[in-house]
């Protein structure tokens, strides 16, 4: 299986880059930051493509989908795993904020798709995109608003492509409190807080049961993963939820 893994350098994307890898089928890793993308595809095994691609620049994104396909010689499978979450309540958003939201989390997710279509048309491949409990699941966590409302877009785009694209199977993996790998796979997802917002708000969270108070192993992730890539394209389940058992 040919796979392309966009946001591989760093997160669950890179955990999911390398997992896949190890798991077999071939693998182009796209990511901006190169350096960090280079020591992933190191990691992953060899023959395993690191591609850079900024997800905000429309010529990167397809310039990175036909290095890929080349290198690979062709797209079987497709995982968009991106995403900025900004922590910060509604209020204090600024114009520029919301749009690097979804410049990252929705427009990029829809070039990048733009440019794997042919590809994924020719070989009646799959396309996965990574969602969040807290876009479906739950009610709106204070404080990641503009996360929230462009991954709940993110899951309307994802069936817009299906509606358009009956071919290809598109679904969204939706996952729940998940801290990834180690080291440079670690989630950095809430690197740039501000601790003091974060101190406030945690405990609003927790007192609403949005957090589980457990994490899902990165493994059982790109167990799950895998095995949606694998379905064939006109099999392929909507949506699939990812989350780890409460704490007993």
């Amino acid at each position: 299986m040919r796979t392309v893994v966009v946001g591989a350098s760093s997160g669950l994307g890179r955990s999911l880059g390398i997992g896949l890898a190890h798991r077999g089928g071939k693998l182009a890793l796209l990511a901006r930051r190169y350096d960090r993308l280079v020591d992933a595809a190191k990691e992953a095994g060899p023959g395993t493509l690191a591609i850079r691609c900024d997800v905000t620049d429309p010529s990167s994104c397809g310039e990175a989908i036909e290095e890929a396909a080349s290198g690979l010689g062709g797209i079987d499978a497709l995982v968009y795993a991106p995403a900025i979450g900004p922590l910060a309540r509604l209020v204090d958003l600024d114009a520029d904020t919301w749009r690097r939201t979804f410049d990252t989390n929705v427009i990029g997710a829809a070039l990048v798709t733009a440019a794997a279509i042919p590809h994924l048309t020719a070989s009646g491949g799959v396309a996965a995109y990574l969602s969040s409990v807290s876009a479906s699941l739950t009610p709106p966590w204070p404080g990641l608003g503009a996360y929230i409302v462009s991954k709940a877009a993110l899951d309307k785009l994802v069936d817009a492509w299906r509606a358009e694209h009956p071919r290809i199977g598109f679904t969204r993996v939706v996952v729940g409190d998940c801290a990834g790998g180690e080291g440079p796979s670690r989630t950095e997802f809430a690197s740039e807080w501000d601790a003091t917002l974060a101190g406030e708000l945690g405990p609003v969270w927790l007192s609403r049961n949005y957090v589980s108070g457990s994490l899902l192993p990165v493994d059982e992730l790109v167990r799950v993963v895998d095995s949606v890539l694998r379905c064939d394209a006109a099999a392929c389940v909507p949506s699939v939820i990812v989350t780890p058992r409460p704490p007993t």
